[in-house]
């Protein structure tokens, strides 16, 4: 992907719309799509990664009621030219076509590398950032891995299909509100650098191949890691106490607070 002079390409995670409810989470909601407004205007590229929803089920029909500001910015933006990126999180993991079909949006369900090259043709500078939510990857947290097998699961998507969507969306909202990951009072605590697993994860990913940059979600807790000399942890926050995104200008990498 190319970077024009003066364009940027822009990151952002957990923002967990319609947690604790659709009405104490609009003021973010409103505030997020501000800052899309805002960043519109020099965004090569946007990456979204995960939890942008608290809880998201597409039946075939039918989606979960709200984020049409949300909804709305993100057409605006994706049909104006601006790619979006998506990355599905652990609250919003049942994501199947809507977003495609509907956004123009593409959906990744796992982590995908992509380069960015930035510049005059004749003096471009590649930089290799990996990109995904974070759930799931690194050592420990078995009990979790084991739930995403059974919640990524055919069969269990098939089931939960079957029943009317005002009782699964309800059961769906209430399961992810329950969950600790909405708060982050688990997940936003610095557990020091070598006991990072993400940071880990990252570590042993470059013993196969060098990477720039590795940006993940999920952890609710704005971090920069120096892996080593020439590549980077990055975790983007949350949309929730923090605030944070990623900025990408096609050389350097920042967290920012809006």
């Amino acid at each position: 992907m190319h970077i024009a002079n003066g364009k940027k390409i822009y990151f952002a995670s957990d923002n967990h719309l319609g947690a604790p409810t659709s009405e104490a989470s609009r003021p973010r909601e409103k505030k997020f799509v501000a800052w899309l407004d805002e960043i519109k205007h020099d965004a090569a590229a946007i990456f979204l990664m995960g939890d942008l929803f608290d809880f998201w089920f597409e039946y075939k029909t039918v989606v979960p009621k709200g984020f049409t500001r949300t909804l709305g910015k993100l057409a605006e933006i994706s049909d104006s030219g601006i790619p979006i990126h998506y990355f599905v999180g652990n609250h919003d993991l049942w994501m199947n076509g809507y977003f495609e079909e509907e956004l123009g949006i593409p959906v990744y369900h796992k982590p995908e590398e992509f380069t960015f090259s930035y510049g005059a043709s004749t003096t471009l500078s590649d930089q290799t950032i990996f990109i995904g939510h974070g759930d799931g990857l690194g050592p420990g947290d078995k009990g979790y891995k084991r739930m995403k097998k059974v919640f990524t699961s055919s069969f269990f998507q098939w089931l939960f299909k079957w029943m009317h969507p005002d009782i699964g969306i309800r059961i769906g909202q209430y399961m992810s509100v329950k969950n600790k990951m909405i708060s982050g009072d688990d997940d936003a605590k610095f557990l020091g650098e070598d006991n990072e697993w993400l940071a880990v994860y990252c570590k042993r990913k470059l013993e196969d191949k060098h990477r720039d940059y590795f940006v993940f979600g999920h952890r609710h807790l704005p971090l920069e890691i120096d892996l080593n000399e020439t590549s980077k942890y990055i975790n983007l926050g949350d949309w929730i106490q923090y605030y944070t995104y990623g900025v990408f200008d096609g050389e350097n990498f920042e967290l920012k607070t809006y």
